[in-house]
């Protein structure tokens, strides 16, 4: 049985979707109630309260692993989550971490993460790490000024970043959840491109079929609209990576292509699939 945390979110559907077609017996783990795929079974739990995971990962042979936000905070305790995993007896963990370690390993959030990275390294089971850049889903971020205004407003319009497609997320965990020869990989998941918020809002007007104006948001304006979705300084690091990215952050990545043998999908298809969200 192979359990999936934050399997309701833009990584956990589909990879959700992708270990059932798979013919594996899926536990998904969300805070919340949700639908999941037939012959999944479905546990709300919040990971955040200490123990929550345990009556899960009876007789579990595989997690993946994803924090949410409020597990990247002061005081949580994400170790705890692969302690309780190695108790159980798993024996593959894949985490879901983030390209920043490397490239921006200084500040407490990095830091924190880098540390469980070390910890599941050395815990003894079977491990893969997943470092993916910005994802192309955050462009969600827009879809109500689009669905009303036909408008993109961000910060950095012309600030390129090779985004990655949580699909190809998904499908990079589910290999390595199911195929040994992934054991001790860490890999980093861009997309096959350096695009642009301008360039997202073009994809966004191919989709759509309907011309979609772009609005150039101050850093400051953008900080006021993201701290209301997240900790303050990883809105703070997140807009030092959108407005002065380093040669690290907009290098694209080969190890999409390694993993699943094809290259990654690029903004605009991610467009095409989730353009009822923008209509």
């Amino acid at each position: 049985m192979i359990v999936v945390t934050g399997a309701t979110g833009n990584i956990g559907r589909p990879l959700t979707q992708a270990l059932a077609e798979a013919g594996r017996e899926v536990t998904a783990v969300s805070r919340r109630a949700a639908a999941v795929p037939d012959g999944v079974r479905h546990v709300a739990a919040d990971l955040a309260e200490p123990g929550a995971l345990k009556p899960v990962l009876a007789g579990a042979e595989a997690l993946f692993l994803l924090l949410s936000g409020d597990l990247h905070g002061a005081g949580a305790r994400p170790a705890d989550l692969l302690a309780d995993a190695v108790g159980a007896g798993v024996r593959r963990i894949v985490l879901l971490s983030t390209q920043a370690v490397v490239t921006r390993p200084v500040g407490p959030t990095r830091i924190a993460l880098r540390a469980l990275e070390d910890k599941l390294r050395g815990s003894g089971v079977e491990w893969s790490i997943l470092r993916p850049g910005g994802f192309a889903s955050n462009a969600f971020w827009w879809a109500e000024s689009v669905r009303t205004d036909r408008l993109v407003a961000a910060p950095f319009g012309d600030v390129g970043l090779p985004i990655v497609d949580p699909a190809d997320i998904a499908e990079v965990a589910a290999a390595c959840l199911l195929d040994e020869r992934h054991a001790g990989g860490r890999y980093e998941l861009t997309g096959p491109e350096v695009i642009t918020p301008r360039g997202q809002a073009a994809a966004l007007a191919a989709a759509l079929g309907e011309p979609v104006r772009f609005h150039e948001l101050s850093r400051e304006e953008a900080m006021a609209g993201m701290a209301r979705n997240m900790p303050v300084e990883l809105a703070d690091d997140t807009l030092d990576i959108l407005g002065a990215p380093s040669p690290a952050e907009t290098r694209i990545s080969p190890d999409v292509q390694r993993v699943l043998g094809r290259p990654p999908r690029p903004f605009a298809d991610w467009a095409a699939r989730n353009v009822a969200a923008f209509r």
